[in-house]
């Protein structure tokens, strides 16, 4: 088994464990507090990555480049918009389905993987790619009428053009990091990973922690009030992403986000066993066929 594999399962559990964290969070706190947090209190646990690698193992810290920057502020920018969507969208539908959404995610990496990498992308993953759109419709009418018309313009509806943009962020956030954390050339993956990650989440802390001094001071007073589960999602993110990173250094971008389909097995089990909330069946056949079309990515891609 390729390491990258094993790498990505479980930066898909942790992954899982941050959404639930900021869904709950949401409940206590803005969009804008339930977004930072993943920032905020992550980048502690991002410097100690580093240190550990560079005191504890002894690996050389690499040398930042213009590539490097310009990948990673791309890359953080494109992570906060896409977090912010995602965790915007938790306030229209439940825990699943709004998880659900951004599935299109794999698909748009490799799309953007081959505009900025040159990555190929064949006509199999156009395949996936109407597949996961197929699922996206489904879901977006699975609590209405369902009918041709409803069907076809399901896909222009707010909730999944949220969805969306917010998976075509993720997706432009993926290809970044994975061309920023190469550009480093060394000296190993993992450490090329955590001071990618390190450079990121310090970045996107400074955004947005400028942003709400400025623009809605009320949710750092929130955010002080709940430090106790926004220091648990700090370090899931953190870690996940740090997991992210490092496969995604290894494999390309879109090959990782295929395999971290796995998530929406756990993404189920939370819905159902901690939110308490029901899926119905168009629902899972929507989350099913978008599953289906970015493991086709890899199949026929």
């Amino acid at each position: 088994m390729e390491l990258w594999i094993p790498i990505t399962i479980a930066a898909a559990f942790l992954q899982n464990v941050r959404s639930a964290m900021q869904k709950h969070l949401k409940g206590v706190m803005g969009t804008t507090g339930a977004t930072f947090v993943r920032f905020g209190f992550g980048f502690p646990f991002a410097l100690l990555f580093v240190a550990v690698l560079h005191i504890g193992f002894g690996m050389a810290l690499p040398v930042w480049n213009m590539p490097f920057v310009l990948w990673a502020l791309l890359g953080g920018i494109a992570q906060i918009v896409g977090t912010l969507l995602l965790v915007y969208l938790f306030s229209f539908r439940n825990f699943t389905v709004g998880t659900a959404y951004s599935r299109t995610e794999p698909a748009q990496a490799a799309f953007f993987g081959l505009i900025f990498l040159g990555e190929t992308v064949t006509s199999g993953s156009l395949f996936a790619i109407a597949i996961s759109v197929v699922g996206v419709m489904l879901i977006s009418v699975a609590r209405s009428a369902v009918n041709w018309k409803t069907l076809v313009t399901s896909v222009f509806s707010r909730t999944a053009l949220i969805g969306l943009s917010s998976g075509v962020a993720f997706g432009v956030a993926a290809v970044s990091y994975r061309a920023a954390s190469l550009s480093l050339g060394g000296p190993n993956f993992m450490m090329q990973a955590a001071v990618t990650l390190a450079f990121v989440i310090i970045f996107q802390t400074t955004v947005m922690l400028i942003w709400m001094l400025l623009r809605d001071r009320g949710e750092i007073a929130l955010i002080k009030a709940a430090w106790k589960p926004s220091l648990v999602v700090g370090l899931a993110g953190a870690t996940a992403s740090f997991g992210w990173f490092m496969a995604m250094t290894l494999q390309q971008a879109a090959y990782v986000k295929v395999l971290a389909q796995v998530e929406i097995i756990f993404t189920f089990a939370s819905s159902v066993f901690i939110f308490r909330e029901s899926i119905n069946r168009l629902e899972i056949l929507g989350t099913i066929l978008i599953v289906a079309g970015v493991v086709a990515l890899v199949l026929f891609g």
